[in-house]
């Protein structure tokens, strides 16, 4: 396996994902706003600045993220007891909640579905396993 083909899976595989952890009539968000709320799940009560510095995003693009995802209940803000000019964002409960069910889903039927047969999908099921296993 060389580079390109390495990149070319890895964008399969996120494609597969978002079939298994998206369903009709969850909430969406942009690419931005994912990468945000990515950012802060793994960093509770980060600083808009600080989630700017680690996502690469300009400060005012973050501050907009987070000022919709707070408007959609997906993360909490609250100012930094030390410095009352600064805001920290957590991740609301529910949110977590829901993110968790998301990725409880079974990856069997879209994998199924993309390969198409039984035996080859379990395989593929099995070594997809077997690299996570690895890499994670």
């Amino acid at each position: 396996m060389d580079g390109g083909q390495l990149h070319r899976l890895g964008k399969r595989l996120i494609e597969l994902s978002s079939q298994v952890t998206g369903e009709t009539g969850d909430l969406s968000l942009t690419p931005g706003e994912a990468a945000v709320l990515e950012d802060v799940i793994k960093h509770p009560a980060s600083s808009i600045s600080e989630i700017h510095q680690r996502t690469g995003f300009v400060q005012s693009h973050v501050s907009a993220s987070v000022s919709r995802l707070k408007a959609r209940g997906l993360v909490q803000t609250e100012p930094d007891a030390s410095d009352g000019r600064r805001t920290r964002v957590r991740v609301a409960e529910g949110a977590m909640q829901a993110i968790g069910r998301r990725a409880a889903r079974s990856i069997d039927e879209a994998i199924g579905r993309t390969i198409g047969d039984p035996g080859r999908a379990r395989r593929t099921t099995e070594l997809l396993q077997e690299l996570a296993d690895i890499l994670l």
